[in-house]
């Protein structure tokens, strides 16, 4: 046995799935993003299970099949499970990589279901072309993370509070590159107000930085064929100062910051 197969879908508590991919509110937003944090607890038992029978982790755990699971387009066959994504679902994407990461002597491999036109989809087509989703750029954000080392990273998360559901305010991991930069991934939750970070890093100042944020005008902007680039990486401002970085993340937003050293 070479790997433990584990499935789980982001908005599926009742089936058919019925949150609505575009044109929800922040009591939505945030049920949402609170239902794909759940996927620590499963990897965490999971692994717990796994550490038991296997301590020398031979065993990898494989998250085959996870992302978005939302109601239909209107119009789309509906066996086709073609849907829409939004900024929602880049952060939404950021978490769960995030988590994989942080279980990365157990989870082996993780797979968004899936590519293209279907589910939570990094590209959507037509006979007009393509449009790439704001899944799409949070992927792309995260390259530098592949085969990289991760960094022991420490911060108080906060809290946010939206309704009856609390969160934490921003959630980040930070590894070093294969290319010799310290990378930075940095979320912010808040889907109303930006988020003034400091980053200390443990040894040492910054030769150069460079930072690139993925932010939207709504929480439910989303890529169209009308629109392909509503939603798009830009240049994010950071400030170094004697071992401390100092940024300011946009609502809702995913930021990823390169760090020469």
């Amino acid at each position: 046995m070479e790997g433990l197969s584990l499935h789980s879908y982001t908005a599926t508590e009742t089936w058919p799935p019925s949150h609505p991919p575009m044109d929800f509110g922040l009591d939505e937003y945030a049920a949402v993003l609170k239902n794909t944090l759940d996927m620590d607890g499963y990897v965490s038992r999971h692994a717990a299970v796994m550490d038991r029978y296997d301590p020398e982790r031979k065993v990898g755990l494989y998250v085959d099949e996870w992302g978005a699971w939302y109601a239909p387009l209107a119009g789309a066959n509906l066996a086709f499970l073609r849907q829409q994504n939004s900024q929602r679902d880049a952060l939404l994407a950021a978490l769960n990589l995030n988590i994989f990461m942080r279980h990365a002597e157990r989870v082996k491999g993780a797979n968004v279901a899936q590519m293209v036109n279907v589910l939570q989809a990094m590209i959507l087509t037509s006979g007009r072309g393509i449009v790439l989703t704001p899944t799409y750029h949070a992927f792309r954000h995260y390259i530098p993370f592949q085969d990289a080392q991760r960094l022991p990273l420490q911060f108080d998360a906060g809290e946010l509070v939206q309704g009856a559901v609390h969160l934490p305010r921003p959630d980040a991991m930070a590894a070093h590159g294969q290319d010799g930069r310290t990378w930075l991934s940095l979320v912010n939750l808040d889907p109303q107000h930006p988020l003034r970070l400091e980053v200390r890093m443990s040894s040492g100042g910054a030769s150069g930085l460079r930072g690139e944020v993925l932010a939207a005008p709504r929480i439910d902007s989303v890529n169209s064929f009308d629109a392909p680039d509503r939603v798009k990486p830009r240049p994010l401002a950071v400030r170094a100062q004697a071992g401390l970085l100092e940024l300011l993340l946009p609502p809702a937003s995913l930021s990823v910051v390169a760090v020469e050293r």
